[in-house]
């Protein structure tokens, strides 16, 4: 009975089992890294025991912290750090003190993990920001569903350990791309609330003045004012035209285009003057129709203002990136989507080649194989920037709009469509080759220049995505 229990202990067994499996692959990593210098086992081993992988999962607030080192030796349990300068100042002189090379693994986060990576990064510290989904889909090999800050951080470490050579150093985003990303994310915000806000007035318009959106199309102005927003908050109701002549209408429209700076047309007036006296209207002249339909035209006004603020300082930053001029000559690529372009992709020489870009903007297919099985047509992966796919879409939009006959892009683009491609098949096609198009131009114009500053290979954390 003893000797039976001697032999079998299965709980022992495999908990030893978890422990060194990571770390065999790891001293295999090191190994190959090593081997070259024509190390001993026992140099590689010393140089194994010395690695320590901090893992940090970072939340809004505050940060939790584990250091690991292989074959299962926790160097410090799981604790909080919050996000002050001297709680980061004191995180960093802790993790330096620790004894070997230490290197700091985080999560590509928003933008919550930037201010610990920069506080670490300038104190000496080897820090790797890591895509999310590569963390998310490491050590799925439990039964168990555990989902805590202090778990999270050991799992980090552990893949840090598991990845120790391909892990890379983190490099802060220069100033002028920081703040063109900021910017483009601020834009697009912007643009999708005057969309809304839009839609809004017009729906407001239709219960007091409905048809009158459609009698105007005047581009936006540089100040965010538009004929048919201004037109509606002093028009708010068919009453405000129809209550008086025709004539009289259109002296008063004359004196208001004048004020406002807008071209006056006597066929405009008519128009407007006719659709006032047939319209059917659900809401009376009274002052809460005036002041529904008043402010959602100022909130319309506000937002807009926002929108061309934002894009005109876009271009402003732009062009003080080195591929400003290869970019803005592309085809499809204006003053309002090339900074949009730029600000999502950032210094392309992190990308190792045109492939990862194109797996970054998340347009590359899946393959599908299983068995006999062969999917014939793949979805694109879109684990990507959706800002970049949104932006792509809006050039080849352009390209199909415009068809210029001798750019490659369209000549592609319209031959999918003329094989009966469906329309976000040969839409998205035309998008995987512009960008390896613009991946070729702003890679041999780099070539040319000298005194490029160093390239951000972490803006996004999705170096892994090729």
């Amino acid at each position: 009975m003893s000797v039976r229990k001697s032999v079998s202990h299965p709980p022992i067994r495999s908990v030893r089992f978890v422990q060194v499996e990571p770390c065999v692959r790891v001293t295999k990593q090191i190994e190959s890294a090593m081997g070259k210098d024509g190390l001993s086992p026992l140099q590689i081993l010393s140089g194994v025991m010395n690695m320590n992988a901090a893992g940090i999962d970072v939340s809004s607030r505050k940060s939790t912290v584990a250091v690991l080192r292989p074959f299962g030796e926790v160097v410090k349990l799981p604790f909080d750090v919050r996000h002050n300068a001297g709680d980061l100042a004191a995180l960093a002189k802790q993790l330096k003190s620790i004894e070997g090379e230490t290197r700091v693994v985080m999560e590509h986060t928003g933008r919550y993990y930037e201010s610990i990576a920069k506080v670490l990064h300038e104190a000496g510290l080897y820090v790797s920001a890591v895509n999310p989904l590569l963390i998310k889909e490491y050590g799925n090999n439990s039964l168990r569903k555990v989902k805590t800050d202090k778990a999270d951080a050991m799992k980090i470490a552990k893949y840090a350990l598991d990845n120790w050579t391909e892990l890379r150093d983190y490099t802060p985003m220069d100033t002028i791309r920081y703040d063109l990303k900021t910017l483009n994310r601020q834009f697009q915000l912007a643009s999708k609330q005057k969309t809304a806000t839009a839609n809004n007035l017009v729906a407001l318009q239709e219960q007091s003045f409905p048809g009158i959106r459609k009698l105007f199309d005047s581009p936006v102005r540089s100040d965010g004012t538009q004929k048919w927003v201004d037109f509606t908050h002093d028009f708010w109701h068919v009453d405000c035209v129809r209550s008086c002549c025709q004539n009289a209408f259109t002296e008063r429209y004359r004196k208001w285009c004048k004020r406002n700076r807008y071209q006056f047309s006597m066929e405009k007036a008519a128009e407007v003057y006719a659709l006032a006296k047939s319209a059917v209207v659900l809401v009376q002249k009274t002052s809460i129709t005036k002041t529904l339909v008043q402010e959602a035209a100022s909130q319309l006004t506000a937002i807009s203002r926002s929108v061309e603020t934002y894009r005109s300082e876009m271009n402003k930053l732009a062009s003080q990136l080195p591929e400003y001029p290869v970019v803005m000559e592309m085809f499809g690529v204006g003053e309002s989507l090339g900074p949009q372009l730029m600000a999502e992709i950032g210094d392309v020489r992190r990308f190792e080649r045109k492939q990862s870009l194109v797996a970054f903007a998340g347009i590359d297919p899946a393959p599908s194989e299983s068995g006999d099985y062969c999917s014939r047509s793949n979805r694109t992966t879109k684990r990507g920037s959706p800002y970049l796919r949104k932006t792509l879409f809006n050039i080849m939009t352009v390209h199909l709009q415009r068809a210029p006959a001798d750019e490659p892009v369209f000549q592609f683009l319209d031959k999918k469509r003329a094989e009966g491609k469906p329309y976000y098949v040969y839409m998205t096609a035309a998008g995987n080759k512009f960008l390896r198009r613009y991946y070729g131009k702003v890679m041999a114009y780099f070539s040319t220049l000298e005194g490029l500053p160093p390239v951000d290979m972490d803006s996004t954390g999705l170096h892994h995505a090729e």
